[in-house]
């Protein structure tokens, strides 16, 4: 009833928006992408074909060439690569972690672990030393004196009060972005990590880590949920000691591509709409819903609006970002790049949440924007768009915000089994279901198609 209610206060402000053809249109996209969308069909030859995708890789040279295929096959006007230098992280081979000593007795039990996205290695001889069990940053100020020569493992958990999982991942993100300096300050010789996640198997969960350069540099790696309450427990019973071995390095920038297609403008072609995913993952999987997903979805949404022969009023520009996951390099050019073109930018939208159904976008724009795009809510809630709220964008389109002030989207799929395989192993095709893939570029396509009309 409540959203009933919602969209009968919201009818008033339609100012026209709202009519009878564009709620024709709109289940015209629908059905085209609902009856003959290729997103599922790409996401196999992404995932199955190329694979994981770090970048750097090969696999991310391999990925965006598929992407320029795809593109000109998928109708775009034009299809072009935007050259940009990216980091080179290389894992280097399977990192291990074993605890070898409980109370100074001899022990050989493995733990499963990955080492974190723009770690040192420990060398082929490994860091072997006590461990420091803390639960977060207060108590590793208070046992700052215990540190030094020792390996400091961090359990922070998610908050499972949270209902909104992306807030908890959040909050505990701090412990994988900057641990290993903040451990490091203190004389610690390597970090541990409770994985960001709440899943309920034992995937470790990698992601990026970022150093201060104020501090040695020291291994870091995450390690699966049951491990690290196992862990715990015996930390909290004994002295353990831990062996950590991890081979991790960085080879020279290489360059990289941001694959761009476009729809030119019919009338203004000057005027850039921008729609995109980010084309890299980690190396540990398939990046099916990180960010496969969006990928898949940027394509589909210029396939369909091609395919039912659309006429975009501005240019809209399909993009599949460079370097996300490690180094934000894809977005920071794309927007560099802009910005010395003085280009007009009048809005942008990311889908980097996955490719579970959709519920929404978040926006970062005024609030007098922000009440237009809400006026939209009854052409989209057919499709399970049921929230369009302040606050949203993505990091490959922020720069776009910060340079131009452009106002930001970012599609909000249910994300309540998105952190379970968010950067673990576990994140693969089979972990996607198709009809909701498909919805996710229905609503995204609708969105664009009412900005294009309308403006903002």
């Amino acid at each position: 009833m409540k959203k009933l209610y919602l969209l009968f206060l919201l009818a008033p402000f339609m100012a026209g928006a709202q009519s009878n053809t564009d709620s024709i249109f709109i289940k015209k996209i629908s059905d085209e992408i609902m009856a003959n969308g290729k997103a599922y069909d790409l996401l196999h030859q992404l995932t199955k074909q190329v694979g994981g995708r770090l970048a750097g890789s090969p696999q991310f040279a391999k990925a965006v060439q598929w992407g320029k295929v795809s593109m000109e096959a998928m109708g775009a006007d034009r299809v072009y690569l935007q050259e940009c230098m990216v980091p080179h992280w290389v894992r280097g081979g399977q990192d291990k972690v074993t605890v070898v000593e409980i109370n100074k007795k001899k022990e050989q039990i493995k733990l499963d672990a990955l080492a974190l996205g723009n770690s040192i290695g420990s060398g082929p001889k490994g860091v072997t030393a006590d461990v420091i069990a803390v639960a977060n940053y207060d108590e590793l100020e208070k046992r700052k004196d215990e540190i030094k020569g020792k390996i400091v493992f961090y359990n922070y958990p998610f908050n499972p009060t949270y209902i909104v999982p992306g807030r908890a991942y959040g909050e505990s993100g701090v412990y994988r972005r900057s641990g290993a300096s903040r451990a490091a300050k203190y004389g610690a010789v390597a970090v541990l990590v409770r994985s960001l996640t709440e899943a309920t198997d034992n995937n470790p969960h990698t992601g990026a880590m970022v150093y201060d350069e104020q501090y040695p540099k020291i291994p870091a790696a995450a390690l699966g949920l049951k491990d690290a309450d196992l862990l715990w427990e015996k930390c909290k019973a004994s002295p353990v000691k831990i062996s950590l071995v991890t081979n991790a390095h960085f080879q020279p920038d290489t360059i990289g591509h941001n694959v761009i297609g476009e729809l030119i403008g019919t009338e203004f072609p000057d005027q850039y709409i921008t729609v995109g995913g980010h084309l890299d993952s980690w190396d540990v999987n398939e990046g099916a819903h990180d960010d496969g997903a969006g990928v898949v979805h940027t394509i589909e949404v210029m396939r369909a609006l091609k395919a039912i022969g659309y006429k975009p009023k501005h240019t809209i520009r399909f993009v599949l970002f460079a370097n996300e996951e490690n180094g934000g390099r894809g977005g920071q050019k794309y927007a560099a790049e802009a910005k010395a073109k003085n280009e007009k930018h009048i809005f942008a939208l990311e889908s980097d949440e996955g490719g579970f159904t959709p519920r929404g976008f978040g926006f970062t724009m005024s609030a007098e924007q922000l009440i237009k795009v809400q006026a939209w809510m009854p052409l989209l809630h057919p499709y399970g768009t049921s929230d369009l709220s302040a606050g949203g964008g993505g990091s490959d389109i922020g720069p776009l915000g910060q340079t131009f002030k452009t106002p930001l989207s970012g599609l909000i799929p249910d994300n309540q089994r998105y952190f379970d395989i968010h950067h673990a192993r576990t994140d693969v095709f089979e972990a996607v279901n198709k009809r909701e893939l498909l919805l996710g570029a229905v609503n995204m396509a609708g969105l664009i198609y009412l900005i294009d009309k309308y403006g903002l």
